[in-house]
């Protein structure tokens, strides 16, 4: 197992992608903290779910768009298995709005997709910086987005604030090294209901990458197990996991 004896906190962990990564990394042996905002229900089924196979997770809920309910997650995180290991940033927060659409840009949704995204993984970044630091191999991996590169995605303010991770990615591989690697991997279209995309949108979506098939939640996990465990030489990347679609453009042949 690649992470006997080691502990990784998901944030955004209940649902979608970050239940993918919550289940895999527990079958990798890992000790789980499945955080959760709002999905209370769903994180509780993850935990079953690993506990079904002998695995061990907590679920712990908080926001981690505040600054105070970010370090909590992490304390309690490490009063609960002892140490910290691995942080992913996968917690987000969007709404569908076409990109024409600037009137509808309310402020509530400006700040709530910056402050959950953005500020949420520099909150918790920042507070588990002193812990990862204490372990060997200390990896922080931030779930960012193609649509950072494709200028695509939901929202513009979605988009921008994944863009931005790219950045902070890069900038924490470097102001962290060489005791914690920090890298990135950027999903393309995932249909894990986490947006409110149209019948249409959603059908478009779907038919456009080179592989021919849907980008799952697993795949994004695979990602996430190789930059914590195998990429030991490797800091401040963003690896693409969109079945081609950023390197050579949708599939118009659909």
């Amino acid at each position: 197992m690649k992470f006997k004896d080691k502990v990784v906190v998901v944030t955004g962990g209940g649902t979608g992608i970050g239940r993918g990564m919550c289940i895999r990394f527990a079958r990798e042996g890992a000790a789980v903290v499945v955080n959760y905002s709002k999905s209370k229900e769903q994180a509780k089924e993850v935990i079953a779910e690993i506990g079904r196979f002998g695995g061990r997770a907590i679920e712990i809920q908080a926001d981690v768009s505040q600054d105070r309910k970010a370090r909590q997650l992490i304390e309690s995180a490490v009063a609960h298995f002892g140490r910290l290991d691995v942080l992913i940033n996968n917690a987000a927060w969007t709404r569908y709005i076409p990109h024409h659409n600037l009137d509808d840009l309310s402020e509530e949704i400006l700040e709530n997709t910056w402050s959950v995204i953005v500020k949420g993984a520099i909150y918790c970044i920042r507070a588990a910086a002193p812990h990862l630091r204490a372990n060997e191999g200390g990896s922080v991996i931030n779930i960012t987005s193609n649509a950072g590169f494709t200028a695509r995605g939901s929202t513009i303010i979605y988009g921008a604030s994944k863009a931005a991770l790219t950045f902070i990615t890069k900038a924490l591989a470097r102001a962290l090294a060489p005791e914690i690697r920090v890298n990135a991997i950027a999903p393309g279209f995932v249909d894990t209901g986490f947006v409110n995309w149209t019948p249409e949108a959603l059908e478009q979506l779907k038919k456009q990458t080179r592989l021919g098939r849907q980008i799952i939640p697993e795949n994004i996990a695979d990602a996430a197990v190789f930059l914590a465990s195998d990429a030991v030489a490797t800091t401040g990347q963003t690896i693409l996991v969109d079945g081609g679609v950023t390197a050579l453009g949708p599939n118009e042949r659909n």
